[in-house]
């Protein structure tokens, strides 16, 4: 609801985006109120929703969907979420730097004039910068956590990404139903903290608006929240927020009299540098920008490493775990070749199948004959030899032969 109009007015000097930076270098502004759209992220290389070409929606076309927005419609997802998923494989957390827009508002909250930051994206880019959370209201929440759609239980959400990247749809581990991030679908109510925090509203003396066209309520309403004498400024592509009834929206023309409202005509990113250095914080918010992309490019190549050697070490536990269930069988196959294993071997020799191939009788023959060739065995037949060998006969002592039998014998 548009508040009722006060006697204070604006002091900006001009409808121009100098006139806004004079207004926060002359006044006491301390209480910022930023509201964000997809523009803001383009930059980061994340395609906005409604782009012609390039858009989400536009990528989605494959899908036959009845209308662009039903991947965001609830009723939608519970019957197809593939059209969802691949999507959220475009936009999910961890594949994009934040941009100097979400670094300009972290460089708001450091400079301690940041009341809140209202965001329509769910990409968590304002969370990467290290904007504290306290200051971010996501109004159609994130893909911070997932929960199941059924149960509702909060699901893991490395799973719930791996399943994103993949653009395959996640499910329950406890009910098998569909996993969902937490995000603000059409059909949907709007998270409670957005709510419990609209009276900042009241709070503000300067609302910023970047890059979003305003099409969505209730968010796109809450232009009209701030008092009267507060400014706003758009940064944005193209003008929105413009509304036929003069009680509603922008006033750019200024034509209602309070002479407030400013649109810069550009890109997100044109804007806040424009805004930095009238304010002189322009080699701040770089210095903000170049150092935060290093943190995170440093933080994503450990995370790369340090999975690359779960990796391998997972490998490694899995080729001893196979090492060690081949040996174990082994184990197995050896511990049963007991001595009475063999001796069954051999008195079963005889009872063997005929149609056994030719080596293996063989091997039998063998076994047979080394089974037979014990001590025992060899002493019987030792002795058994001895026994069949013929008794020499004695020989008598030869009687000597006389002289007289010598003389006949030759006779």
């Amino acid at each position: 609801m548009p508040k009722p109009r006060q006697s204070k007015k604006s002091i900006l000097e001009s409808s121009s985006i100098e006139a806004v930076a004079n207004y926060i270098k002359k006044n006491d502004v301390k209480n910022i109120i930023v509201m964000s759209g997809a523009g803001i992220s383009t930059a980061a290389g994340i395609p906005d929703f409604r782009s012609k070409d390039t858009g989400l929606y536009h990528n989605l076309q494959k899908f036959d969907l009845p209308y662009a927005e039903a991947v965001f419609d609830i009723e939608y997802f519970l019957e197809k979420p593939e059209p969802f998923y691949a999507l959220a494989k475009e936009l999910y957390p961890g594949k994009f730097l934040p941009t100097k827009t979400h670094y300009f508002i972290r460089l708001l909250q450091e400079k301690g004039i940041l009341l809140k930051n209202f965001t329509q994206n769910i990409d968590t880019l304002e969370r990467m910068t290290g904007l504290d959370q306290e200051y971010i209201i996501e109004a159609h929440g994130s893909f911070a956590t997932a929960s199941c759609v059924e149960c509702d239980v909060k699901a893991n959400s490395e799973m719930v990404r791996e399943h994103a990247l993949k653009g395959q749809v996640p499910h329950c581990e406890q009910c098998d139903q569909l996993i969902k991030p937490d995000i603000t679908f059409f059909g949907e109510n709007l998270p409670k903290r957005f709510f419990d925090n609209l009276h900042d509203f009241e709070k503000a003396d300067l609302l910023i608006i970047i890059g979003t066209s305003l099409q969505v309520q209730p968010f796109a309403s809450l232009i009209d929240d701030v008092p009267e004498h507060v400014p706003r400024l758009l940064i944005n592509k193209e003008l929105a927020g413009v509304h036929k009834s003069r009680s509603t929206g922008f006033d750019f023309d200024w034509k209602n009299g309070l002479n407030r409202d400013v649109a810069y005509l550009g890109t997100c990113d044109e804007g806040v540098d424009k805004l930095a250095a009238l304010l002189g914080w322009d080699k701040e918010l770089e210095k903000m920008f170049t150092k935060g992309h290093e943190k995170l490019k440093a933080i994503w190549k450990a995370e790369i490493e340090i999975k690359k050697i779960a990796e391998e070490k997972e490998n490694e536990v899995n080729i001893e775990q196979k090492e060690d269930k081949e040996v174990d069988k082994l184990a197995d196959v050896l511990g049963k070749l007991t001595t009475e294993n063999v001796e069954e071997k051999v008195d079963s020799n005889e009872q063997k199948e005929p149609e056994k191939e030719k080596e293996d009788k063989e091997v039998d023959k063998l076994a047979d004959v080394l089974g037979k060739l014990t001590t025992e065995n060899v002493q019987e037949k030792v002795n058994s030899n001895e026994q069949k060998k013929p008794e020499k006969k004695k020989e008598e002592p030869r009687k000597p032969v006389t002289r007289s039998e010598t003389k006949k014998n030759r006779t």
